[in-house]
């Protein structure tokens, strides 16, 4: 059924099921939004062009060398 199909459909509900359509709704975004963000994606992953992270690795590698007098 498409969205056109569905509409008239919805305005027919009583208000108590308009409510559980609405309700339904909003579970069904909010478990698609969650598993929208346990999902890695490969540009959050990837270590390419992670110049902020490089330098946090140097300057740490650096501390570490000071501290043990290497």
């Amino acid at each position: 059924m498409i969205l056109t199909e569905l509409l008239p459909k919805l305005q027919e509900l009583s208000r108590a099921d308009k409510l559980r359509a609405i309700e339904f709704l909003a579970s069904e975004l909010a478990k698609e939004e969650e598993a929208a963000q346990q999902k890695p994606s490969f540009s959050s992953v990837t270590l390419y062009n992670s110049f902020e992270a490089a330098h946090t690795l140097a300057k740490l590698i650096e501390e570490d060398k000071r501290a043990n007098n290497v």
